[in-house]
Formats: structure tokens, sequence, C-alpha cells
């Protein structure tokens, strides 16, 4: 049987050899080097766009742990990294055109992947894997939009989350305005003179440099700015800006006081198990330094641990929670799937990670198998329940994070020793979850 997968990017990849492995003929369309995105420019599979490190080499952080989660699935990405690393103290980086070089030597060495060159204008009905990543051509971007609808993003604009954990409750409080309804929203509120040192601060710190192919454009229905302008331009408006929106205290009495507070920031719950909170109306292009060093000034969060940092750039992605499940499958299609950022996975390591479930999942659909489900206290089986969640509101991209898996069953203080438990149980569980797997 033959099937086809779009896009030779890290997700393309990994899902073409998960599939070739199992034995499944594939087809790999891949567009370059007949036309290339605005923000590639070498002819060779995989190509690392905006840097060559593949993040933390360590077990104990979150990229790490996916790392050795993605090696236990026979990675095609790692293969190749390992063998073109460059000296990067703690962190995975390789020499990126070797590395491209070695991912496009592994691939076309299997006999049954055939690579077909030219864009792609049309989407398979069945039996794909869709991987065209956040700057997918905008003919094929239309096809998409006409089987996902309004389900279709062009540009990414998140607010930063934080760990529930790192919140400081002794300041921050439960509660929603005027009372109404559950009390889901963590409140942090502000003095006068505590708002008057974050304004001055919010509006002189140091913004993100755009890339010219991430600047805001009347295209495709990208109207970036109307819904989701960054906080730190609408401060820039006036004093009183932000105090009026995102920052308003109508509603709200700091326990503390018994009174109203000046300004007070709000935080919803991020996912089902309340792990993490994102900062409501807080979108912003800030450096990700200046994020750390402004939003830590709100009271309550001068400890907090960001997951993940906000951010604003041009980026194809799906409203996941509502169109697949936690295989990267279309709801309801005849095994279409899709890989990659596209999904609202954030990061080469991630991208590529989606790429192997997903290619694994068509060929255990295909094989009349049921595709295996990864322990949620895996870092792979997180970043999965994550995007197919449907209790997740405003979807936006999510990178692995140690604040994305589910609580440990003891408290551990040690932010360290706290990652290394949260490890060790993820590899435990992937481990028996594949030899059960294998057994069946």
């Amino acid at each position: 049987m033959t099937v086809k997968v779009i896009g030779a990017g890290l997700a393309g990849c990994e899902a073409a050899v998960q599939l070739a492995g199992r034995g499944f003929d594939v087809e790999l369309h891949e567009m370059k080097p007949q036309k290339y995105s605005p923000a590639h420019h070498y002819e060779g599979f995989a190509e690392l766009v905006c840097s060559n490190s593949l993040k933390a080499a360590r077990p104990e952080s979150a990229c790490g742990l996916l790392k050795e989660e993605m090696r236990r699935f026979g990675s095609v990405i790692l293969q190749a990294a390992e063998k073109t690393a460059v000296p990067a103290g703690g962190a995975l980086a390789v020499n990126r055109t070797e590395f491209s070089d070695e991912v496009t030597r592994i691939v076309r060495s299997f006999p049954n992947i055939r690579v077909i060159e030219g864009e792609v204008t049309e989407l398979p009905e069945k039996n794909a894997v869709i991987c065209t990543g956040p700057l997918t051509s905008d003919a094929l971007a239309e096809k998409i939009r006409g089987i996902c609808g309004e389900g279709l993003s062009f540009y990414d604009a998140a607010a930063p989350i934080v760990s529930a954990d790192s919140i400081d409750f002794s300041k921050a409080f439960f509660q929603t305005r005027y009372d109404k309804g559950e009390a889901d929203y963590v409140n942090c509120p502000m003095t006068r003179e505590e708002y008057e040192a974050f304004y001055e601060a919010l509006v002189t710190a140091e913004s993100a440099p755009l890339k010219e192919f991430d600047r805001p454009e009347e295209s495709a229905g990208m109207k970036v700015f109307e819904g989701c302008m960054p906080v730190e331009v609408l401060a820039k408006r006036g004093f009183e800006s932000v105090r009026y929106g995102c920052m308003k205290p109508v509603g709200l009495t700091d326990p503390r006081t018994g009174k109203r507070p000046y300004a007070a920031v709000q935080l919803r719950k991020e996912n089902r198990d309340g792990t993490m909170y994102n900062l409501v109306g807080f979108q912003t292009n800030l450096k990700f330094g200046e994020q750390k060093r402004v939003f830590s000034m709100i009271p309550g969060l001068e400890n907090a641990e960001f997951v993940r940092y906000g951010v604003m750039h041009r980026n194809t992605f799906l409203d996941s929670p509502r169109l697949l499940d936690e295989w990267f499958m279309l709801r309801g299609s005849d095994n279409v799937f899709f890989g990659g950022q596209m999904t609202g996975v954030e990061g080469y390591v991630e991208s590529a990670a989606s790429g192997i479930v997903a290619g694994r999942a068509l060929a255990d659909r295909l094989s009349g198998k049921q595709p295996l489900t990864l322990p949620r206290t895996t870092m792979l089986g997180a970043l999965c329940s994550y995007i197919s969640d449907p209790t997740v509101e405003n979807f936006q991209p999510m990178a692995s994070s140690m604040g994305i898996l589910p609580s440990l069953d003891r408290v551990i203080k040690g932010k360290q020793e706290r990652y290394g438990a949260l490890a060790q149980r993820a590899l435990s569980d992937l481990d028996k979850a594949l030899s059960d797997s294998e057994d069946t």
C-alpha cells in the first residue's frame, strides 16, 4: 500500500521513516528545490532555519526528556543530530548543512520512499500525513482551510504561560469579576505604586525584531493586530490604557485589604489539570529575557516559572483541540494526519516528535491495529494530550515543558530534583507502554 507524506521537514522525514520502516511504500512530496518558502534557502531535507540548537541534552530538562523518549522510537532526526553535533555545552547543537545532508541521505536510503519534487496544491483524501510547516504555501493553505474552516490560523499571538505551583498565593487570589460563576481566575492585584513601576518597565522594554516574513500583512485573512495587539503596544497609548484593558480591576476585591486593587492581572487555567495558567490579554512581542524581567514584577509572579513566553510571528497552525485527535489525525477523516508546527507544537524537536506519532499511528491503523496511546506522564504523551484537549480555549502553540506533565504523587521542593523525578517516571511509563504494545 502507498501512503503520502507532504513536506520533507523535520516532521515529514520522521513520519516517512516510521511508515517505510513498517513496510509501507511512501511518496514523500517536497516542493524544494523547485520552490522555496520565504525562510528556506537550502535544498536538503529538515532544514533548520532559526537556530542550529535542538535545546538541552540532559533528560531532566523538558526538551531533553522529549529527545530521550524519541530515541525509543528510532528518531531519524536524532540519529542525524548526534552524527553532526558540534560543541554547545549542555545543548545538542548541529552543523546545519551537515545535519540536513545526513537526514536527506538516511531518508533517500529507504528503497520504499520515493521523493517527488514540486509544490503540492491538492490535499490527499486518505492515507496521508501533512507536514507543510508554519510557512505553508498559500495554495495549499487555502485547501487546508477548505476542510478545516475557521480552525486555521495564520498568525501566532500568544500570551505567556506560568506553572501553577510557582504562583505566590500569599499575594494572588482566586475570584471572578463580581463573583459570577466559579472562581476560575487567579488575580494578581497591584497598588498604584506597583502599577506605575510595572507600566514604566513595560513601555520601555525591548521588543524582539520581526523577520520580513513575520511582518503583519492583510493576506490570507491575517489581520494580526485587530484582536491580538501586543500588550506593550497598547500600553504606549497612555498610562491608563492597560488599566482599562487587560489589567482592569473592576469587580475584584483584594482579600488582604478588603478593597478593589488599583490594577490587576488575571490568569486563566490553560489546561484541564490546572497545572498551567496564562496571563489574560498579555500577547506580547517582547524579548524573552524582557518578559521574564517585566512580568516578574507582577505581584504573585515574582518567582514564576514560565512554561512558555509570549510570541507573535507568522505561523500557520490548526485549532487542533477541535480538529485533531491524540495521534494528530483529522477527526472524521479517512486516515488524514497532520504533523509538525501546523499541529500546534512549538519547536524543532517537538515538530519532529509529532511526525513520529502521526507516522506510527497511520502505520498501525493501516495494519488493523489500535495506535499506541502514550502515557500522559510522558512529555510526548502530554503534548499529544494538550493539542487534542477540547477544554483548551483560545488555543496557541505549545513547546515541551515540565509544566504540562501531571504532578507527582509526592511533594519535591527542589526544582531539579522534581524535574529528575518527573523524567524518571516518564521514561519508566513509556518503556512499559512500549513493552505492552509489543506483547499485543
